[in-house]
């Protein structure tokens, strides 16, 4: 019954969140102080910046040094190019039989449908062709890559990558995976991807009945720090693995203030194995223009991977990889434990544990 009172104020719905694209909406956010903003729009000028809701979550605005930001917040620095530093580290140019095709080894072979990402690494080895443009191929463009896997009977691993593959309508990713898995040759299918962890809500149930396939299908996540596994990034990961079938591998790069320590690496691959990620490879850092304060030596890479034998389970333990400048391939770094000595192998000890004392 009317009691005369005035009905209820209508509640504007609340607005959805959105990926942050200019130095404007990152210091609205408070993600950059304003004296920050002419050297962001700088850089975004020349390089695509995008940041997820679920990224900026991760965030800790107080934090100078903060990890995640650290991966994607843009900086002066990247328009400081250091020697050696070259805008096609991996020479994918010279071995591009035809346009989103990279061919480096005889057995397989990258696909690049597109060129967008969900968010845009500030150490990505292709940041000058990536951006929200998206560099899609055409419809003629996927069906002539298309046809030369189909063409070339050598090749049995197709490699989608980009750009992000999974940023693809699941009506289009659905369509690639169904042309790969009709070619008699192809026997694995892989995708490499930031989207699980870094824009969770995009792995539905149709982008996961997309990845459906007879093929061994194995998907790539890239993640660097052991935050970026959060509860949605856990959930997205879960949906893969129980609803697709996919098998979960995870992808790293070695990174200055990120991850370049024994005890940052070990809660990262910690954090993948839990959520049914097997580390696979840590690369790295490949020298695109703008990225040296990310660099860590070599040496030094070998070195912290050193401490973790013995540290971690085996299923923890990842490839430590060079990718030769000048599309050589990756090379494995090690570090090594076996040596040559008087014509004899002397093996090392990750550990050297006490005997057990009495019960």
């Amino acid at each position: 019954m009317f009691d005369g009172s005035p009905p209820d104020t209508p509640r504007a719905a609340p607005r959805p969140e959105r990926t942050l694209r200019s130095a404007a909406e990152l210091v609205a956010a408070g993600l950059l102080p304003e004296a920050g903003r002419a050297a962001a729009e700088a850089v975004a000028a020349r390089y695509a910046v995008a940041v997820t809701p679920a990224v900026r979550r991760l965030m800790d605005p107080a934090d100078p040094a903060d990890p995640i930001a650290l991966q994607y917040l843009p900086d002066a620095a990247e328009l400081l190019a250091a020697p050696g530093e070259t805008a096609d580290p991996t020479a994918d140019a010279p071995f591009t039989p035809v346009k989103g095709v990279v061919r480096r080894y005889p057995d397989r072979a990258l696909l690049k449908p597109l060129l967008a990402c969900p968010v845009y690494c500030r150490f990505c080895f292709r940041r000058e062709a990536v951006g929200p443009d998206g560099g899609v191929l055409s419809e003629a463009e996927l069906d002539a890559a298309l046809d030369w896997f189909a063409r070339t009977p050598a090749v049995r691993e197709a490699i989608l990558t980009g750009g992000d593959p999974l940023m693809l309508s699941p009506r289009r990713l659905a369509r690639i995976v169904e042309r790969l898995s009709a070619v008699p040759h192809i026997e694995i299918i892989r995708l490499h991807s930031r989207v699980p962890v870094a824009d969770p809500a995009r792995v539905t149930p149709a982008l996961v009945r997309a990845l459906d396939t007879d093929r061994a299908l194995f998907l790539c996540v890239h993640a660097n720090h052991a935050r970026e596994f959060s509860a949605e990034a856990r959930a997205a990961l879960a949906r893969l693995h129980r609803g697709g079938g996919a098998a979960l591998l995870g992808q790293s790069v070695l990174l200055r203030g990120v991850n370049d320590s024994a005890e940052a690496l070990e809660a990262l691959f910690r954090a993948m194995l839990a959520a049914r990620v097997k580390p696979y490879y840590l690369h790295q850092l490949d020298p695109a223009p703008g990225t040296a304060r990310f660099a860590v030596p070599i040496a030094e890479g070998r070195a912290l991977l050193r401490q973790l034998r013995g540290r971690v389970t085996g299923l923890a333990w990842p490839t430590y990889v060079l990718d030769v400048p000048g599309g050589g391939g990756k090379a494995p770094l090690g570090p090594d434990f076996a040596r040559l000595e008087d014509g004899e192998w002397r093996v090392d000890a990750p550990l050297r544990p006490e005997p057990p004392g009495p019960e």
